[in-house]
């Protein structure tokens, strides 16, 4: 895994990580930046049974972190994924492909990927629901952020 891009951006992870050892969150791995090279590198960290208040649920830390909950049904699933503010994607892993068309179809993100590595085709949109992005990128609907729309309305028998 290569380094997060700046050092603002290592510093909002690593105080992410911070915060959620002072939360006292279960860390399965990682937790930690990595100290060696120079570069902004931090571990691949999973945190598991987080809390919905906590803010490693509830904020897009953009950084190699994830946030586990178990659920007991698939209406409690979809409940948790759509609580987020956030919707720019989703993953959806099963063996039950009418489930899977099912929850994509009810979970609020821009792209839902279902027993798929997360691939973007440059042909689809790419963007998403609520509190992710300003719109949309890729394909003809990002396209539609470098035009221009002008109306011009004539009265008609206006004097020349």
């Amino acid at each position: 895994m290569g380094p997060l891009t700046t050092a603002p951006q290592y510093r909002k992870v690593v105080a992410a990580l911070e915060r959620a050892e002072t939360s006292h969150l279960r860390c399965l791995t990682g937790g930690k930046a990595l100290h060696q090279g120079g570069g902004f590198f931090v571990l691949p960290t999973v945190y598991d049974d987080v809390p919905v208040e906590n803010p490693v649920w509830t904020e897009e830390i953009f950084g190699p972190v994830l946030a586990i909950r178990r659920f007991q049904n698939e209406t409690e699933a979809i409940a948790l994924a759509n609580r987020s503010d956030f919707g720019l994607v989703a993953t959806i892993v099963t063996s039950d492909p009418k489930r899977a068309e099912r929850v994509a179809a009810e979970i609020d993100a821009g792209h839902v990927w279902v027993n798929s590595v997360q691939v973007i085709f440059p042909q689809a949109a790419w963007g998403g629901f609520k509190a992710s992005g300003i719109g949309r990128e890729l394909g003809p609907w990002g396209l539609h952020s470098f035009t221009g729309v002008k109306h011009i309305t004539l009265r008609q028998g206006h004097p020349q």
